[in-house]
């Protein structure tokens, strides 16, 4: 598999504190990698530099062979990088298919005018981003709460609304930030179904987890920071018995 997103040498400090040091890294097309590592190890600042949500200090983000490192956040979306947030940032107040169809605007080529006059490419591309947001409501299981709001799901389908809403978007590439946080056992073996899926589909995965089984069971690759540089990368197996990646998250062993 080829490299879809690169990292080299990315470096990021808010004031004297690195929050990432150095790190590099490369994540292949069509695969599922996870980045891992203690609280505080840098992981979600790394998401925000790919995104465009921070500026890196130094080093590079190349995706299908093209820095983006000081591009806008839209400009990111636009190229096919999407994402979902540790936080949940959904619209309460509007329903499910309404937060869906959000992410189609991306997509939409129609302006202001097109939209007041209802012109026949505006109501063609309003249909088709409707056509989109039921399948993607359908890819997640959650087409019966469709005319529900948001702020009335359980909070496990408020993340996989999030995941929808990021597929609306028709990215290459999506980063989920903990996308089981506050799913129970059933809840995080069905995610790891719709990230595979997600996989299969051809778009690329890349992820934050502290659920140490899903990420054994969904990635097949895993990236371990610690205080903001990386420690260690591979497959799972490997990391899972890596003494420097014991030793981050369980502390050193003390003489007695």
């Amino acid at each position: 598999m080829s490299t879809l997103l690169s990292l080299r040498h990315l470096t990021k400090r808010f004031g004297g504190l690195v929050a990432v040091d150095d790190v590099s890294f490369d994540v292949a097309g069509g695969s599922i990698v996870g980045l891992i590592g203690p609280n505080g190890a840098g992981k979600t600042t790394v998401f925000n530099l790919i995104t465009g949500n921070y500026r890196a200090d130094a080093g590079d983000v190349i995706f299908e062979n093209r820095s983006i490192r000081k591009l806008p956040t839209h400009q990111i979306v636009s190229l096919g990088i999407a994402r979902t947030f540790q936080t949940i940032r959904l619209f309460l107040k509007l329903s499910v298919i309404e937060n869906v169809l959000a992410g189609c605007h991306c997509r939409m080529r129609s302006g202001s005018l097109a939209a007041m006059f209802r012109t026949p490419a505006q109501r063609r591309e309003e249909r088709e981003a409707l056509q989109i947001a039921l399948a993607e409501l359908d890819f997640v299981g959650l087409t019966p709460h469709a005319e529900q709001l948001a702020e009335n799901l359980s909070y496990g389908n408020q993340r996989l609304l999030e995941v929808a809403r990021a597929l609306a978007t028709r990215p290459r590439f999506i980063i989920l930030d903990e996308p089981a946080g506050g799913m129970n056992d059933q809840e995080t073996d069905n995610l790891i179904r719709t990230i595979q899926s997600v996989r299969d589909r051809g778009i690329t995965v890349l992820l934050i987890e502290h659920d140490m089984s899903l990420v054994m069971k969904a990635c097949e690759h895993l990236v371990v920071l610690e205080n903001g540089a990386k420690i260690a990368e591979g497959p799972p197996r490997q990391i899972k018995s890596d003494p420097k990646v014991i030793e981050a998250y369980l502390g050193p062993e003390e003489d007695a």
